[in-house]
């Protein structure tokens, strides 16, 4: 099937008990039992819910898996990957993740005796060299937050093959829409459903999707144990949105594309960071593993009181935290996103204090275009 047929209808049959063509919210906390031992395989919320089981089934197909397991939050799953390890093993890192990855396995996880080594993934040449004897997972992010730079998906499933370990993408800025690790060979791909899945910005919640049935199990009991999973009415709401995935992510794209080469025609931003610009670095990359360039564009203005006075005078663009939604956000990383990465690593990383990254949202590009001119005084 196609992607959208797949979005409509992919784990959602009409419901049995009435026909309801929309999956309903089953807002329950417990099940009743027939008989001592007997149920109809339902016993306790935290552990199956028909309104979850029905999400996970079509975010698994629609990024070319198997088996869905959901959780509270992007983080959680994050969380619920490292599970997968012991104390002392090792997780080779992209060195540009989201500021909240960063802060979760430096500054808590390190305490439970896991060890992260962080590499410059656009080169898989570091991958391979940073492979140590305790070595367990590779953890990547493509395009990188907020630099957007890309990783090689299928170099990197053949490195960790080839070194008997597991692998993992964080593809929450490209979609399942525009990109599929798991087709490259990638072990898990991870998803921030509060972002461009849901896209309406009104629900928090993560996904990891994997073909790879051991795997499964382990997060499947993991999801269960630490019981961190999302609830019905939260599913119900991004299954609701995954019906408009591709035709957002069209829109998505389209626009970010215009924003990316106003800013870098205008010249009002000194650099300006888009896969979709031909003069992005890894641009032929990005058309060989992406369908599209996605909706996130960062752009470094060169003194913090210019990219100040922007983000302090944006009427459109809102200034927030996330991304992925309907409407369009501006975002500080050196303060917000990535405050918790010490200065001397973000600016090392391109995260100085006058960057700003975009979120353009589907409204009129035109519109999107002036609010910036007239912030910067254009």
């Amino acid at each position: 099937m196609g992607f959208s047929t797949d979005a409509i209808h992919g784990g959602q049959e009409p419901d049995l008990a009435t026909g309801a063509v929309i999956t309903p919210i089953y807002q329950t906390s417990t099940y009743a039992m027939e008989e001592l031992g007997k149920h109809k395989g339902y016993t306790y919320g935290r552990t199956t819910n028909l309104t979850r089981a029905a999400m996970e089934k079509n975010i698994a197909i629609l990024e070319k898996g198997e088996y869905g397991i959901a959780f509270s939050s992007g983080i959680a799953a994050v969380q619920a990957v490292l599970s997968l390890l012991k104390a002392g093993d090792n997780v080779i890192v992209s060195e540009n993740v989201y500021g909240g990855t960063y802060r979760l396995f430096e500054l808590v996880m390190r305490n439970f005796g896991l060890d992260f080594t962080w590499v410059d993934a656009s080169n898989v040449q570091n991958i391979e060299a940073a492979i140590k004897e305790n070595t367990k997972l590779v953890f990547v992010e493509t395009p990188t937050n907020p630099m957007l730079d890309l990783t090689d998906l299928q170099a990197v499933a053949a490195i960790c093959k080839k070194h008997n370990l597991i692998s993992v993408t964080d593809n929450t800025f490209m979609s399942p829409y525009f990109q599929n690790p798991l087709t490259f060979g990638i072990d898990i791909s991870l998803h921030s459903t509060t972002k461009y899945l849901n896209g309406h910005s009104d629900i928090i919640g993560g996904i990891l999707v994997t073909s790879r049935k051991e795997l499964e199990s382990k997060l499947r009991y993991y999801q269960n144990a630490a019981g961190a999973v999302p609830s019905p009415f939260d599913c119900w709401l991004v299954l609701r949105s995954t019906k408009t995935l591709a035709v957002r992510m069209e829109r998505h794209n389209s626009n970010a594309t215009a924003f990316a080469e106003f800013l870098f025609n205008s010249k009002l931003a000194e650099k300006v960071y888009y896969p979709g610009l031909p003069s992005h670095p890894q641009y032929e990359l990005a058309k060989k593993q992406m369908r599209g360039f996605g909706g996130m564009v960062s752009a470094d203005f060169g003194t913090h009181e210019k990219a100040k006075k922007i983000l302090n005078n944006v009427k459109i663009f809102t200034l927030a935290e996330s991304l992925g939604g309907v409407e369009s956000l501006i975002n500080y990383p050196a303060v917000m996103t990535h405050g918790s990465v010490p200065k001397e690593k973000r600016d090392a990383l391109g995260i100085t204090d006058s960057l700003i990254r975009f979120s353009v949202g589907l409204e009129d590009i035109e519109d999107l275009i002036n609010d910036v001119k007239a912030a910067a005084g254009e």
